[in-house]
């Protein structure tokens, strides 16, 4: 295995979590490298449902190590919330679990200003989750920014929290009309956490390694998907870290020749939750049969996910942006019962076609997709144990999603539970 990255290829919402869970049986050390709490890995383990946000997938196997590197923004109260969870039901997992000591907190006020942020935006609102990680990566990036490294001083850690909430008070007070906040209460939580943490905060990227330079297996973790890049998603439409696999050594301080096999997990069909451009979108009966089918609904928020055929232009992009060598198709089996599976090819933008996503939200908006049709197939395929068993029709649309991608289908997902796989 050596070296493997998950990297979900649409906006999110994949099924990445059932793949990292697979891997990891394989696996000796799990890395989530970006993102925070906004994200959410479902994992289905026999009857049980997990729903991870910070913690990665990794962390339900109890002998194996689970890494939440720099690149993330760690939202401390969630986190312990996490692992309270999780103790009933797999023990004690902070004896897994290291954390960067470069990691960003994403601190109380970060929430106040995200959402009070996403409110002053009325109609042309993000679709952020008010999580927060928006105002921690630009703290982050303005260079105003307090990492676990300072939660470990207290002295440096009270000083910058002073500092940052006067800023934020002018913000909150001058901009937004809000009441100003005090920083005492957040300083006394939170070196009461740093207290629960301390003994999992470490330099990671040393720690990784000397992992692969031991010749361990490492799998490195994404949250969100490729469409949502800072750099490469439908900006303004994304969010604020590097989804990318490029992402994965600014993430984690790893080069990028030690990654080796790059997994793009891609959905049977697309689904995009908040707002954005969303070329394929359906909005008739059939993309209404794909969000109950598919229980499309948020793992972190709960919202309905809007849902749409494939669109192969949007996954060569994401396929060129990050370097995928893999793809791991998941719920093939929510397409049963369609009568014709569609299949976006290209975009027509002001009557040209065009094979690629433009650069700016407004045109993608205005993109009228081009569709060809296959076959459906109505067979309940969640008993399928080889690919040979698969219907026809099935295998036909594999078969053309590998051609016009150039990139092989080697993993096929016919049902949420970690069995219910199909290994090519």
């Amino acid at each position: 295995m050596a070296t493997t990255s998950i990297i979900g290829a649409q906006w999110g919402d994949e099924g990445k979590g059932k793949y990292v869970d697979l891997l990891t049986e394989k696996a000796d050390v799990i890395v989530r490298f970006q993102g925070g709490a906004n994200a959410g890995h479902t994992v289905i383990v026999k009857d049980d449902k997990f729903v991870l946000h910070l913690l990665p997938s990794g962390i339900l196997h109890d002998n194996k190590i689970s890494v939440i590197a720099q690149g993330v923004v760690v939202d401390i109260e969630s986190l312990l919330n996490e692992i309270e969870e999780l103790k009933e039901r797999c023990g004690d997992v902070t004896t897994r679990l290291l954390i960067s000591d470069r990691a960003h907190l994403v601190m109380p006020y970060h929430k106040i200003l995200d959402k009070a942020s996403e409110e002053s935006l009325g109609d042309k609102k993000i679709g952020t989750t008010g999580r927060g990680i928006g105002p921690c990566y630009t703290d982050k990036y303005s260079r105003k920014g307090i990492r676990m490294a300072e939660l470990l001083r207290p002295d440096i850690f009270e000083s910058r929290l002073k500092e940052n909430v006067e800023r934020t008070n002018q913000i909150l007070t001058k901009l937004y009309n809000k009441e100003a906040i005090s920083h005492e209460t957040i300083l006394k939580t939170y070196l009461d956490y740093a207290e629960k943490i301390k003994h999992m905060i470490c330099d990671t990227s040393i720690y990784v390694e000397t992992q692969i330079k031991e010749g361990k297996n490492i799998l490195f973790e994404g949250a969100q998907g490729s469409l949502l890049d800072i750099e490469m998603g439908t900006y303004p439409f994304v969010t604020s870290s590097h989804t990318i696999s490029g992402g994965i050594s600014t993430g984690t301080g790893i080069g990028p020749h030690h990654i080796e096999k790059i997994i793009g997990v891609v959905k049977a069909y697309t689904t995009r939750v908040g707002a954005g451009p969303f070329p394929t979108e359906d909005f008739t009966n059939a993309g209404t049969s794909l969000q109950d089918k598919g229980h499309e609904f948020g793992a972190t928020t709960g919202r309905k996910r809007r849902c749409g055929w494939i669109d192969i232009v949007s996954l060569k992009h994401a396929i060129r942006a990050s370097g995928i060598n893999s793809i791991a198709i998941t719920k093939l089996d929510v397409l049963s019962g369609e009568n014709t599976i569609k299949i976006c090819t290209a975009y027509e933008l002001n009557g040209e076609n065009i094979q690629f996503m433009p650069a700016l939200a407004s045109d993608l908006d205005n993109v009228t997709p081009i569709y060809e049709e296959m076959p459906g197939f109505d067979e309940d395929i969640t008993g399928c144990k080889t690919y040979d068993e698969l219907p026809q029709n099935a295998k036909n649309y594999l078969m053309r999603l590998e051609e016009l991608l150039e990139v092989r289908i080697d993993t096929i997902s016919i049902h949420p539970e970690r069995n219910k796989t199909i290994f090519r």
